[in-house]
């Protein structure tokens, strides 16, 4: 029985040794990913989404599309506005060039009197009334041109709300705004949405980014843009890919809070972020380890 003891000591004592003289990851942490929650920017019924959770989508690829019936029939409505006010308009312009006409006969009129008043031929009496006709005349353009200025404003504005009514159609065309795999779907067709629901949410997993955290005596080992090599688990392996520093955090905080030991809770660290190249094996949330040298 002695004899068992003692060997159940060795074989103690010779793990105890071989762990501590085993290698140590440098920095442990969790995958992540930037992830984008396309929402509705229109009101109405959903006619049609097309995706599904685990698809990838390419950047500005049409997937979903808000019913825009009511607004085509309201920018029809406005457009036959317009063109009742543009009718005023083009009344108005009719007498302006009316009047035009007269004022040029009435110049042609003026500058003939003003030749017989310089050869004494005309009276100050008729130079005067010419000069009167062509500038009654001016003021009655003037006059009828500003009779237009309402018209041409409200016009303008009848302009601005179809423009207004465009944008709000094109807005009710959902466009994929990255290349990435969808994570969540959270509308179906024929749902009735509305402006900021969310319809799908999109992360671009072709780059993870690993979020460790490192103490203050590890900071001296690392520097932005050094390559580093992370390790994932694989089945009784490890699998290991290479990662760049992307950014290290300027300011120290207290360990995450899946760490549960008293001691290492009070710790103070700093995140650091590293870039990985997914070759389809990597997934948000999964646990890896960072080895600097």
């Amino acid at each position: 029985m002695k004899k068992q003891y003692i060997l159940i000591a060795t074989f103690l004592l010779g793990t105890l040794l071989s762990c501590s003289n085993g290698e140590k990851a440098d920095g442990y942490g969790n995958f992540e990913a930037t992830e984008i929650i396309v929402s509705s920017e229109a009101n109405g019924k959903l006619e049609f989404l097309n995706l599904e959770e685990g698809q990838i989508i390419e950047k500005g690829a049409v997937i979903a599309l808000v019913d825009t019936l009511q607004l085509y029939l309201n920018k029809q409505q406005m457009l036959a506005s317009k063109e009742t006010v543009a009718s005023k308009s083009g009344g108005v312009w009719s007498q302006v060039s009316v009047l035009n006409e007269q004022l040029q006969t009435a110049k042609l009129e003026q500058q003939r009197i003003q030749k017989m008043f310089a050869d004494k031929a005309a009276t100050q009496r008729q130079l005067d009334v010419a000069n009167s006709q062509a500038d009654v005349l001016k003021k009655q353009i003037q006059n009828v041109e500003k009779q237009n200025a309402p018209i041409v404003n409200e016009v303008k504005a009848i302009e601005a709300k179809v423009a207004q009514i465009n944008d709000q159609i094109a807005k009710s065309k959902i466009t994929n705004p990255i290349t990435g795999t969808v994570l969540t779907k959270f509308a179906e067709p024929g749902e009735i949405v509305s402006f900021g629901k969310p319809l799908y949410k999109i992360a671009n997993m072709d780059e993870m980014t690993l979020r460790v955290y490192l103490s203050e005596t590890q900071l001296a080992n690392i520097k932005i843009g050094q390559q580093i090599t992370v390790k994932i688990d694989s089945g009784d392996e490890m699998k290991d890919y290479e990662g760049s520093i992307s950014w290290i955090s300027a300011s120290a905080e207290f360990t995450p809070k899946i760490i549960q030991t008293k001691e290492e809770r009070v710790n103070l660290v700093y995140a650091v972020k590293v870039n990985v190249k997914n070759d389809g094996s990597l997934k948000i949330g999964m646990p890896a380890e960072m080895w600097i040298q």
